[in-house]
This record gives structure tokens, sequence and C-alpha cells, in this order.
């Protein structure tokens, strides 16, 4: 049957070729094994390089005092415990490691006086950790790894979705997908698979994501039989641009924060100080999303239903500097001038931090072969993530699912392709031309994206979420009958059709668990549970696949051992 179809074969796959997926590829290659990446879109132009703000690693170039073990406290913290403690531990003490190497391999950074690496304060960490291009960190850390991995001779197959994991008795034997220009079908055949897709932002209405950001990687790992955790836990950055409607969402770096801005509402109070009066403007990201919010429905918000976030009270050239990415894209997306005056700012679905469950050491999720990092995979921030974290993450954990996919591949024998999925996944995408007058593909978008927007967004609760689930069932039945017009070339209804099911899948994980977690929890905010409970601190919500349907139950977190307990008490 594969031989229909144009067929490529890999010892490791790498969906998604974003800062996890290009790390993992590049240690894969070290190892001698045969990789390709496949990615949705062009190469480079992946989420990573949204990540603006710095890469936090405790390096103590400025702050001398900085260590693994205060880094690995603030994230447990800011995460609120529910963090895979062993994942805070290696990503504190293995970044400041993954940072030098971005070094060796040509990535420029800011520098002190002294030629270290500059690093800057952000929300939630106790030293000044950052490091930074600027406010273009992503794109230097995506440079640099892309040059690596063509130096290396990695396999690129661009603007390439898969649709489906095929499996050898349970195990990965590699993915169909499809060449998004012409509408053709292509079959991988690997040892081993990482997920490295990113996160579901697309499924809401106001999002710092772009179009690629659908949720797929996770909803193949959940399809193939894999177990989702933490999915209740999603994350509004508290700044992204709030007017012209045009560029809606666009993130407004937390840098601006860790250089000094302050957040006012329109009576020109600078209300962090009620919210929290320590931190004030670099509280966490949850904290400052929840002020940013309540601020706007108690009547106080800006113009445009948002913040002021004022940074002209420094030197014009001092921002210029240090925010130059900021700088032009007010001035070109919304004429404003931020030396001169405020940017009107409000919360913007930003990161999934829940995702695919995966081991520590190796990124290894529950159906052999398959692997996951960055924020496809789940574990590593808890309840909340900080700023600067992910990027650090992955590195860190895309190294060591790049390092054991390869090892796996390397001790397996080569995977048999079941012609009857390949089948199978060609019969589910020629479905929607053969729906004559079925629903838009772009009107269920729409309506996904309002639903989660307006009823499992910042604070929810029971009622909200109960109507969300039955909404989301509701699109789930018209997309099954989804039509497309026109041919498979250059079809972007038709690729829209696809993501809609992977969207829908995350979309309906993520609202049963914000529905089971009655309290309230870093990312996570119920209005008629406002309190932490502490029988909630010790457990994971776990979603997997349970025949047609979605099944939901808990695993406990896992136990901490002394040692790190009595680092986790200490205080800095």
């Amino acid at each position: 049957m594969t031989e229909k179809f144009e067929t490529h074969e890999h010892d490791v796959l790498i969906i998604g070729a974003g800062g996890a997926g290009l790390r993992a590829a590049v240690e894969a290659l070290n190892q001698g094994a045969s990789v390709g990446v496949v990615c949705k879109s062009l190469l480079g132009k992946a989420h990573t390089v949204m990540a603006e703000g710095g890469i936090a690693a405790a390096m103590g170039n400025v702050d001398a005092a900085d260590d693994w073990k205060t880094h690995f406290r603030d994230t447990m913290r800011g995460g609120k415990l529910l963090n895979n403690w062993r994942m805070a531990q290696l990503h504190a003490q293995e970044a400041p490691n993954a940072v030098r190497e971005l070094e060796q391999w040509g990535a420029l950074f800011d520098r002190t006086d002294s030629g270290e690496i500059m690093q800057r304060a952000f929300g939630g960490h106790t030293f000044k950790r950052l490091c930074h291009v600027g406010d273009r960190t992503g794109l230097e850390i995506i440079r640099t790894l892309q040059d690596r991995g063509v130096q290396l001779g990695i396999d690129v197959y661009m603007e390439c979705t898969v649709t489906r994991l095929l499996l050898d008795g349970g195990r990965i034997a590699g993915a169909f997908a499809y060449w998004r220009e012409q509408g053709r079908f292509v079959v991988f055949k690997a040892k081993s698979i990482v997920i490295a897709t990113g996160g579901v932002g697309k499924a809401w209405k106001v999002t710092s994501n772009s179009w690629e950001y659908t949720g797929d990687g996770m909803a193949l790992a959940y399809e193939a039989g894999a177990e989702l955790m933490d999915l209740e836990f999603v994350q509004f950055h508290p700044t992204g641009m709030v007017w012209p409607p045009g560029v809606q969402g666009i993130l407004v770096t937390e840098a601006v924060r860790g250089e000094g801005g302050i957040l006012r509402n329109k009576l020109g109070e600078r209300f962090m100080e009620k919210y929290d009066p320590k931190k004030l403007e670099l509280s966490t990201r949850d904290v400052v999303a929840r002020s940013i919010y309540t601020e706007v429905r108690e009547g106080r918000g800006t113009e445009h239903g948002g913040a002021y976030l004022d940074i002209s009270h420094k030197p014009a050239e001092y921002v210029k500097r240090k925010l130059p990415g900021m700088y032009h894209q007010f001035k070109e997306l919304a004429d404003v001038d931020i030396t001169k005056g405020p940017m009107e700012v409000g919360p913007t679905f930003h990161y999934t931090i829940g995702g695919i469950r995966v081991e520590a050491e190796t990124g290894a999720a529950t159906v052999p072969g398959l692997f996951a990092a960055g924020e496809a995979a789940a574990g590593m921030h808890g309840a909340n993530r900080l700023g600067g974290n992910s990027l650090s993450d992955l590195l860190v954990f895309g190294r060591r699912a790049g390092l054991a996919a390869a090892a796996h591949a390397k001790k397996t024998s080569a995977p048999a392709i079941d012609s009857k999925q390949v089948e199978d996944a060609e019969r589910e995408m020629l479905a929607p031309f053969e729906h004559r007058g079925g629903p838009n593909p772009y009107e269920i978008h729409r309506e996904l994206q309002d639903t989660l927007q307006s009823l499992v967004g910042i604070f929810r609760n029971e009622e909200d979420l109960k109507r969300a689930l039955a909404e989301i069932q509701r699109l789930k039945e018209r997309a099954a009958n989804v039509s497309v017009e026109g041919s498979r070339l250059f079809n972007p209804g038709w690729h829209l059709a696809r993501d809609l099911k992977s969207m829908l899948t995350i979309a309906e994980a993520v609202t049963r668990c914000a529905l089971e977690r009655k309290e309230s929890r870093g990312a996570h905010s119920r209005i008629d549970f406002p309190e932490y409970d502490p029988v909630w601190a010790k457990k994971n919500n776990i979603i997997i696949r349970d025949g047609a349907g979605m099944a939901l139950r808990q695993r406990p977190v896992p136990e901490m051992p002394e040692e790190l307990k009595q680092v986790l008490a200490e205080d800095k």
C-alpha cells in the first residue's frame, strides 16, 4: 500500500522545527542517527522567535548569588509545586550549560561591561537571570540551532503537516502526512518520533500564537494512545497588544516590565501595588494577567479594554537599545512611540502549560518510541510557567529527547507499516471533499474561539465550563461533516478542516481538566473555588483516549526527595 505514496525513512522523525525540535535534531544527529524534521510552515518561522525577553539560566553573571537551587525553587514555587520536581531540577542544573553551548555555536548575547552574558530581571525570578539579545532572544536561538542543524546534515520537510502517527503493535512505526502546497500524501517510516509542535493557542480568539498553533502534536499523541497531563493550566500572558484590532493579541514582551515598565489603569493608578505589593509588575504571569483583567472588569480599564504599560520615563536611547523590537512593533503597528507615551496592553493566550506526559530524563511518552519536548510536553512548569523558562526548557529537554530517541532507534528493529492505518488516514483526509453542503470550517473555528475565549478564559466557573463542554461536543459533531470545495492545491479551508480536529480534541481536554480541578492554583482560577485545596496539591489530571471517548483520571504528583524539600524550604 505504501508504494503508492512518496515515502521517506529515518531513524528519528521530529515533528516541529522550533527550539525543542531543532535541539532534538542536533542531538540525534550527534549520535549518528538519520534525522528528518517535518514542519508545518517554513523553517525559521517557529514560535520560538516570539520568545523575546530572554532565556532563564542561573549563570550568576549579574547577581553572583544566583545558583541552580534558587532557580529550582523559583520554578517550583511559580508552578505551585505541581511541577514534576525532577524536570525542574534537571532544568535548573542544565540550563547554564545549554546557554554556553548556544554561545559556542555562534549565538550572540548582550554583554556586561566585563564581557559576560548580560542577564535581566523577570517576573517570579529571585535574581537577574534572563540571558538576552535585546528583545529578540528567540530569533537568535532559532538562527543558531538552524545553522547547527544544516551544518550537521539535517533533512527538513517544510510545509508538510502530519495527520496521524502509525503504530506497529503499540509501538511507533512512522507518520502519515501531506504536502500543504500540492495536497499530496507522504509516509514517513521511523523507529522514534519526537513531538515538538508547541501549543494550542489558535483555539482561543485573542492569542499571541500564530496560525500553526492548533495542538496537532498533543492530539496526534492522544490518538496514538499517549497520556496528556495538566491541560487545565493555560497561560494568559498579561501583556498583548489590544489595539488596533488587526494586531490584537500580539505579544508585548515581559522584558518591558523587566527593564522598568510600569502598569497603570485609566485613573493613572499603579494598580499592581494592590495585587502584589512586593513584586509589583514583576509578579508571576498568572497574577499580573488576573490583575489587569480585574481592573478592566471593574471599570478601570483603558479605552480599548486593557491597561497602560509605560516605559517612557526611561531615556529614549535606553529604550531603543534594550527593546528595539517593541519600539518598532508599536511604531509600525499602532503608531505609538513607546519612548514618549504608554502602550495599551491586555491578557492574551500565550502558552499551553500542560501537554503530553513524559519521563523527566528522556522525554519518553507512554507509547514506546514516542518522545516529546518543549511546549508540547507537560510536567516542567506545574501550574504556572515563569517567563524565560520556556527557552531553557526547549534546550534542556530538546537535547534529552533527541538523545533518548536516537538511543531507542539504535536498539530497535525496523517496524512494519500497516497499510490499513495508511488507508484510514488517507480516507479521513479526503472526506471533507465528499461532504457536499456540510458546515464551513471557518464558521466552526470562529465559534470554537468565541466559546473558549468567553467560557474557558482567565476566570472560570462550573456553569461556564459545562456550557463550554456541551458547545465543544456540538462543534465536534458539526466538524465531522465539514465540507470543503476546490482541489487539494493551496486549499486553506482543507488545512483548517484538519486542524479543527486537533483543536477540538485539546479544547475538550482543557475544559474537562478545568471542570475537574475544583480549586484555584497558578494559571487555573475558579471563581466558585477561589482558594487552594490541599487535596489538589497532590494530583495531576490525566487525559487518555478510551475507545471513541475521552477519559479523565488522576495520578499522584511524584514525591520529592528530602534533600530537594530542604532546598525548597530555604530562602535567599
